[in-house]
C-alpha cells in the first residue's frame, strides 16, 4: 500500500473520532483572536475532510490551515481523543500542491536556512541570546550515561542551556554525550509539509542514536522532545523503522521528566522572583503540564498563577515567520499575563518560546534549568 493511502486511512480514522462538540473552540488561540469557525480545530477538520474526499478545497483553505499554530491545546480539551496534531500535518501535506509557487519557494528557503548549519550559524551568532557562562564540570562519580539532543538552532542561539544541563547532570553523576547540530529532529520539515525530507532526517537520527550507549535520551527543547516522542506515528507498523522509532521514543525524556525524581538539593540555585511560561509542546504535546512548576516549587520558587497559561505564546516553530501579525498579538497577550506580577525573570522550556518572548520585553527570559546552574 502506498504511503498516501496509509496517510488517508489514518486521517479518516482520526476524523471519525471528532463528534463536533465544540469544546476545542474555547481553547484554540486563533479562534479566540479571530472568531472564525474555520480558524478553529473543528473548522479545520472540516476543511481537511473535504479535501481528502475531493469535494472542495481552495487557496483560502490553505490560509486557514496555515493559521493553525499546531499548539495541540485542542487535544488537551478534546473528550474524544482526536489526534489533531497528526491530522493537520496530513492535511497540510495533502493540499500543499494548491499553494502558490512563491509561497512554496519561500517556505523551502526558510526550511533550508534553519536546518542547514553552514547557513544558519552565520546569522544565528549575530542573534545569539546568551553565551556559555563558566567552565563545564565533569562528574566525580559516574552513575550513568545520557544522550542530550543538541538541536539545530539552540546550540547557536543559546548554548548556555545545554551547558547548564551538562553541569547539572555531572553533579548528579551522569556522563553526557551531545548530538551534533546536523542531527535536526525533523520537526521543521514535518510541520512545513515536507514529510519526505523529515523522514530522511529521522531515519538517520534513529540509526545514529541507537549506536550510542545511553539509557536515556534527554531533550532540553520541548518542541524537539515532542517530535522525537512522535517518531513512531510517522511509520507504518510493518515498516522496519517502526520498532526502532518506538525504542527511541521510549528512551526520550524532557529534562524535567529526568530531573523530577532526582535529589536536586546539592545544586546551587538562582533565587529570583520568576514567572513561568509553559510551552504548548510540553503541556499539550507531551502531556507534562505542571511538571516544571512542581520542580520549581520543590526548590523554593513560589509563583503566582499565570492567566490563560494554556494558550500559545505565538512562537510555534516557524509560525512567527509566516504569520507575524497573529504571532505578535499572541506574544503581547502572553507577556501581559506573564509580567502581571512584576517578575525579575521569565523562564520557559523551549528555545522558540524563549527567543520569541525575549523580543517583546526587557525582562530577562531564560530556560528554567539555567536557574539550577549558578
Amino acid at each position: 500500500m502506498q504511503t498516501i493511502d496509509i496517510q488517508n486511512l489514518k486521517a479518516d480514522d482520526i476524523i471519525r473520532k471528532c463528534v463536533h462538540c465544540g469544546f476545542c473552540l474555547a481553547t484554540c488561540p486563533t479562534y479566540q483572536l479571530l472568531g472564525n469557525e474555520l480558524d478553529s480545530p473543528r473548522g479545520r477538520i472540516y476543511l481537511i475532510k473535504s479535501a481528502l474526499e475531493k469535494r472542495h478545497f481552495s487557496r483560502q483553505s490553505i490560509k486557514h490551515l496555515d493559521r493553525c499554530l499546531t499548539c495541540r491545546s485542542c487535544e488537551t480539551t478534546c473528550p474524544s481523543g482526536v489526534e489533531y496534531g497528526q491530522l493537520v500535518d496530513i492535511g497540510r501535506e495533502f493540499v500543499e500542491r494548491k499553494r502558490p509557487f512563491w509561497q512554496r519557494v519561500y517556505r523551502y528557503s526558510v526550511r533550508q536556512f534553519l536546518t542547514t548549519p553552514i547557513l544558519f550559524n552565520l546569522v544565528g551568532r549575530v542573534l545569539r541570546h546568551s553565551g556559555v557562562s563558566g567552565k563545564a564540570i565533569e562528574p566525580l562519580v559516574k552513575t550513568g550515561k545520557v544522550l542530550l539532543l543538541g538541536g539545530c538552532v539552540q546550540g547557536v542561539l543559546a548554548p548556555n542551556i545545554n551547558h547548564s544541563i551538562k553541569n547539572i547532570l555531572a553533579k548528579l553523576g551522569y556522563e553526557t554525550t551531545e548530538t551534533p547540530q546536523k542531527q535536526c529532529c525533523g520537526a521543521i520539515d514535518q510541520h512545513l509539509s515536507a514529510g519526505r525530507d523529515a523522514l530522511i532526517k529521522i531515519k538517520c537520527n534513529i540509526d545514529a542514536w541507537l549506536q550510542v550507549e545511553a539509557a536515556v535520551i534527554i531533550s532540553s527543547a520541548s518542541g524537539c522532545g515532542l517530535m522525537v516522542k512522535d517518531y513512531p506515528s510517522l511509520f507504518d507498523e510493518l515498516d522496519p523503522y517502526y520498532q526502532k522509532a518506538q525504542s527511541i521514543a521510549n528512551k526520550t525524556k524532557d529534562i524535567a521528566e529526568f530531573l523530577a525524581d532526582k535529589d536536586l538539593s546539592q545544586l546551587n540555585l538562582k533565587q529570583v522572583n520568576i514567572s513561568y511560561h509553559e510551552p504548548c509542546t510540553l503541556q499539550h504535546g507531551q502531556k507534562l503540564g505542571g511538571l516544571v512548576d512542581s520542580i520549581l516549587n520543590s526548590l523554593g520558587y513560589r509563583q503566582m498563577p499565570v492567566v490563560d497559561s494554556h494558550l500559545c505564546c505565538g512562537s510555534a516553530g516557524t509560525y512567527s515567520i509566516f504569520q507575524p501579525k497573529l504571532s505578535k498579538q499572541l506574544k503581547i497577550n502572553k507577556l501581559k499575563n506573564l509580567t502581571a506580577n512584576n517578575p525579575e525573570m521569565i523562564v520557559t522550556a523551549n528555545i522558540g518560546c524563549l527567543m520569541h518572548l525575549q523580543q517583546g520585553t526587557k525582562i530577562p527570559v531564560k530556560h528554567w534549568v539555567e536557574l539550577l546552574d549558578v
